[in-house]
């Protein structure tokens, strides 16, 4: 194998927040050859794009940003810097990789998610004007094959970090590609989660935010032999010392079991937040979704939820104008979000993904109806946020600081409701988890004053 010495890459990263979690362990593949991370694109020996392919013309965007950096290709070369490798990776890639490939010849490489284990023998291949595509779904075990950043590395990228458990979904709603852009499901051994937990933690990490496309569905290997279920996981993960606060995303209403009630019950790290996304009110259109579960059965749950832990706060992702949704099943939609009440959310527009059945129904919703049911929705959702944003003013919360602010002497950090918290304090207490009064609130952040030591 050919050793890279003293190389940049630059790594573009798209959508979601596993595609961050797999953009640095990308990184951490290729430093093994000598790869080093750069943010500016021109001095970068290797260029990959980490694509998503949920929304509509996302292959499309990639395709415009790949005519730009062909520019900064050339640019590079008559400055006689050297030649520039041009990777894409993501959904994108495992989805439409041959017609990368056919489409843009200045790419050197399309690797899909399930082979960045062996992103460094695939970049060897390009030698010699070389062109390599790898979206198999490989049997080995990628997570066990990518090295494991440096401690340094780790503390850099800050005191909160990524750790996927899950990927690939089998739910199969009408409306996704992630079944056949992730495969099916596959969760990785607790062992194996706990080990790079503690890593993590001992890097100074406070914060972990668990991740899966179906992350409540989580079923791995447990020390006894056993499938573990999430909730078991989390409180093994409780058991870390350092290791302050637990998160988890994204999760399907379908498996919020006993098990991980009592983790948000019991366990004081798992943070009073929780995504689990609905899509719609209307029974007609989750059924028309595949969602499997009613508008009863998530107001059923979300009750449930509510009373094993009540500070708990909830986001959800909704989509307005799926094929067949008429103004009254759009109604239902604005009611079951009134019902429930959000403290924070993702709207989007129905848009047909290729290859999956929703993109083949002759009930397409007209554009002009879809922008105006979202602005509808979304006006909502905002006035709900505003309100659940504005009930925490005058009261105390614990907040992670986790990055300098806009102003001199100001830090940022997280409520435990996942909410921006701003407050006046010297940059070394990055990383400390200190009680604040919140004074005031601005669109989508709070203000606040600490008070006392760090916890």
């Amino acid at each position: 194998m050919t050793a890279f010495k003293d190389k940049k890459v630059f790594v573009k990263t798209y959508g979601c927040q596993m595609n961050v979690y797999d953009s640095d362990r990308m990184a951490d593949s290729l430093a093994t050859k000598g790869y080093s991370p750069t943010e500016d694109m021109n001095e970068a020996d290797l260029v990959i794009l980490n694509t998503c392919h949920i929304r509509e013309k996302a292959a499309e965007k990639v395709y415009s940003e790949l005519g730009r950096i062909r520019k900064v290709k050339e640019a590079r070369s008559k400055a006689g810097k050297g030649e520039m490798k041009i990777g894409v990776a993501g959904c994108v890639a495992q989805a439409e990789g041959q017609e990368i490939m056919r489409r843009a010849p200045v790419v050197d490489l399309v690797v899909g998610p399930q082979a960045y284990h062996k992103l460094p023998d695939l970049l060897d291949k390009t030698g010699d004007g070389g062109r390599v595509i790898d979206t198999d779904f490989p049997l080995e075990d990628k997570f066990s094959a990518l090295p494991n950043a440096k401690k340094e590395v780790t503390r850099k990228r800050g005191v909160s970090a990524f750790l996927t458990v899950q990927e690939g979904c089998d739910k199969f709603c009408t409306f996704c590609v992630v079944p056949y852009t992730r495969g099916s499901e596959v969760s990785r051994p607790v062992s194996q989660i706990v080990a790079e937990a503690k890593r993590l933690a001992e890097a100074g990490v406070r914060e972990v935010n668990l991740l899966g496309q179906n992350v409540n569905a989580y079923h791995g290997e447990g020390p006894d032999g056993a499938d573990w279920g999430l909730g078991q996981l989390l409180f093994r993960l409780a058991e870390i010392d350092g290791l302050d606060r637990l998160r988890y995303t994204t999760s399907h209403p379908r498996d919020m079991d006993d098990a991980l009630m009592a983790a948000h019950r019991d366990l004081p790290s798992v943070m009073p937040y929780l995504h689990l996304p609905v899509q719609s009110g209307s029974d007609k259109i989750l059924a028309a979704m595949n969602r499997q579960h009613t508008y009863d059965d998530y107001v059923r749950l979300i009750e449930r939820i509510r009373t094993v832990r009540p500070d708990i706060a909830l986001s959800g992702d909704f989509i307005v104008g799926f094929p067949g949704e008429t103004d009254d099943d759009f109604e239902d939609t604005m009611r079951i979000i009134r019902e429930v009440t959000y403290g924070s959310a993702f709207s989007f527009k129905y848009s047909p993904r290729p290859g999956t059945p929703a993109a083949d129904s002759d009930e397409q919703v007209a554009e002009t109806i879809k922008s105006e049911r979202l602005a509808r929705l979304q006006a909502l959702l905002t006035e709900q946020q505003k309100a659940f944003n504005a009930s925490k003013i005058g009261t105390e919360m614990t907040v992670l600081l986790e990055r300098k602010g806009r102003e001199p002497g100001q830090l940022v950090g997280k409520s435990p409701w996942l909410q921006a918290v701003q407050v006046d304090a010297p940059e070394e207490m990055i990383g400390e988890i200190v009680t604040v009064t919140i004074d005031s609130m601005g669109s989508f952040s709070l203000f606040g004053t600490m008070i006392g030591h760090p916890l």
